[in-house]
């Protein structure tokens, strides 16, 4: 068995409250390093691309280079996603380091927060990583994300803010984004690996949400996820750990996806099924029917 990539929550703290996120009911938890490199060393049979996120924001580690230290003495490529909001010049640098391939930014967590900051203030940070990383020829990505589409453009005041600020930062004609964009997912470069991605709004899945029905998902077969305390899930939607298959501070890796709950998670979505009631309940599975990866 293989994987795409793992998600490792090296901690669920975040400091945000974004509305489009399910309310955080976890206990606050940050992994430790030893732990972190045993998981490493569990992982490296099965995926070497690793990304530092479920529900927390790896930016608020002031030790974040340790982790990334042992990611690269064990072969793992990294990916970052942060809301934006701890971007300063020290956690900046970080970002630099060479484990890291990919850095994802959620630009509209700005927009659906409650916070004292200005826009402009927000994104100097971000706008300062893109040219540090242009100025110093680095090859890794930086994705900027703007996943709030929706067919009544409630985010439009916000994007058009957005695009008019990039496109005078990084010397593109005006209106070039909105001349680009399709309405659907996409992504426009702004600079050299620098790139605008757009989706759409999404449904965290929740045991309250109305059935979507069966379907195919990578839980499993393309991505597993580890939460900060520990436990194994099938997919980055899950920060809750409703569907815990183990938690690798009692059990190994290998057990745990040779259980039978994951093996019939993993047999049902071959063939199109569900089975489990969050996945029945997870709308984010009509993507991948789509032919959406």
């Amino acid at each position: 068995m293989k994987f795409n990539r793992a998600y490792i929550e090296i901690t669920n703290v975040c400091g945000l409250a974004c509305s489009f996120c399910l309310p955080k009911d976890q206990p606050t938890q940050t992994m430790s390093l030893s732990f972190f490199e045993s998981i490493l060393n569990q992982l490296s049979d099965y995926t070497r691309d690793i990304a530092l996120h479920v529900m927390g924001d790896p930016m608020v580690l002031s030790n974040l280079n340790d982790y990334l230290d042992i990611a690269y003495d064990r072969g793992f490529s990294v990916m970052i996603t942060t809301s934006g909001f701890y971007l300063d010049e020290h956690r900046r640098a970080m970002t630099f380091h060479p484990a890291v391939r990919q850095v994802n930014i959620s630009l509209n967590s700005f927009n659906k927060n409650s916070v004292s900051r200005s826009f402009e203030a927000y994104m100097d940070n971000i706008l300062a990583l893109c040219d540090e990383k242009l100025s110093q020829s680095r090859e890794f990505f930086i994705n900027l994300r703007l996943w709030n589409l929706d067919e009544a453009y409630s985010e439009e005041a916000f994007n058009e803010q957005l695009f008019f600020l990039l496109e005078k930062h990084f010397g593109l004609d005006s209106g070039f984004i909105r001349g680009s964009l399709s309405g659907e997912r996409q992504s426009i470069r702004v600079a050299s690996k620098i790139l605008l991605h757009f989706d759409r709004y999404f449904q965290w899945p929740s045991l309250n949400n109305e059935v979507s029905g069966d379907g195919y998902c990578h839980g499993l077969s393309k991505q597993i996820a580890i939460l900060a305390d520990g436990r194994v899930v099938p997919c980055c939607l899950d920060g809750d750990g409703i569907l815990e298959l183990g938690n690798l501070h009692a059990t190994n890796l290998g057990k745990i996806l040779a259980s039978q709950r994951a093996r019939t998670i993993v047999y049902g979505f071959k063939e199109g099924k569900a089975i489990e009631e969050l996945c029945q309940k997870c709308s984010y599975k009509q993507r991948f029917d789509k032919g959406v990866s």
